[in-house]
């Protein structure tokens, strides 16, 4: 196997961004409008004042609380600024840059960064990875997709060029069936999730980790399902599209709890890894602190410190037993790192 270039910048974030073994057990509260909603929903049943403040105070202390215990946190700056300095000096910083609010009722679903920052601005406020999400149909008309392919081809230069990991986070739709937590948006979502990774681990969009959605709806899994409703897939033919997985893509991946319950992602985790998936690793938000939500609109700053110390603790070290004993190292998928040049020079792969 010829040996995978891979520029001296990339790599070192990239190892920043993982663990000792190579895996990216990341924290996700980049959350920024649908925050905004969780606490006030939170307030309003606690009978308390909303503010922003109480945000910006709830994401610096997840990331001080929890960042102990993963390898990395992807936060926003707009509402996670004080996250991003309270995070703990051995775990790594990836920004997002996409604007929030994307409106999803429009039809093409566009994509749009945040228009005062640049990957080198971000860079130069501490980032090691930018993320940037991306909804998708493969099968949407091509007017629609040559826009977006467009818009990851030109990240992918700018990502190259600031020398920067950059994480694609594809989030799949269909116009034709809004409802995606129905058993027909079940039977598609495969196919929705492995044309997308098949589209975007092409060399021309320059992604270095794929953050994909599970290739399922665990909701509809036989034998997962709750009572009364149809199965829209057997386990083994769950199974076999994790496997799928593994050869629609060619670099690092890593998944994403789409707000499942923590419990509902440790179990797609673990199916995942005993199906075969060859998954990196997780950017686990909601499944990690959704509760602590309450918690601290209920008891304020040392109610939620104490949730975080336990439960939040408790939440974060479960998924880093199933990655330990799950996830491969992203290096794998270039060879391992005796087969990784490592260069000075920008290069496109």
């Amino acid at each position: 196997m010829a040996k995978k270039v891979i520029t001296r910048g990339k790599f070192d974030k990239l190892q920043q961004l993982s663990n000792d073994k190579g895996v990216i057990a990341a924290l996700a509260i980049d959350q920024r409008g649908s925050m905004k909603k969780m606490m006030k929903a939170a307030d309003d049943k606690a009978g308390a004042e909303y503010s922003l403040d109480q945000i910006y105070k709830f994401k610096e202390l997840v990331s001080k609380e929890l960042t102990k215990y993963a390898s990395s946190i992807l936060t926003d700056e707009e509402l996670g600024f004080k996250a991003m300095t309270a995070k703990d000096p051995n775990s790594g910083l990836i920004l997002s840059y996409e604007k929030t609010g994307y409106d999803v009722t429009t039809i093409g679903r566009y994509p749009e960064l945040l228009h005062e920052e640049s990957i080198e601005r971000l860079a130069a406020k501490g980032a090691d990875a930018v993320k940037v999400l991306v909804y998708y149909n493969p099968h949407d008309k091509e007017e629609i997709n040559n826009i977006k392919h467009a818009f990851v081809e030109r990240l992918a230069n700018e990502s190259r060029g600031a020398d920067m990991p950059f994480f694609l986070e594809i989030v799949t739709y269909d116009d034709a069936i809004p409802d995606a937590k129905s058993f027909e948006y079940a039977k598609e979502k495969p196919s929705l999730v492995l044309d997308a990774m098949k589209e975007f681990t092409k060399a021309k969009y320059g992604v270095d980790v794929i953050k994909a959605e599970i290739p399922v709806n665990w909701s509809f899994v036989e034998g997962h399902t709750a009572e009364g409703v149809k199965p829209a897939y057997t386990e083994a033919e769950a199974a076999d599209i994790f496997k799928q997985v593994n050869d629609a893509v060619d670099r690092p991946f890593i998944y994403l709890s789409a707000g499942v319950p923590a419990e509902t992602f440790r179990e797609e985790l673990i199916f995942a890894g005993k199906s075969g998936n060859k998954f990196n690793g997780i950017l686990c938000g909601r499944a990690t602190w959704k509760d602590g939500i309450q918690v601290f609109a209920d008891g304020g700053e040392d109610a939620l410190t104490k949730w975080l110390e336990t439960t939040g603790k408790e939440n974060v070290e479960e998924l880093n037993s199933i990655l330990n004993t799950y996830a491969k190292p992203w290096y794998e998928w270039y060879g391992g790192l005796d087969n990784i040049e490592v260069v000075d020079s920008v290069v496109t792969r």
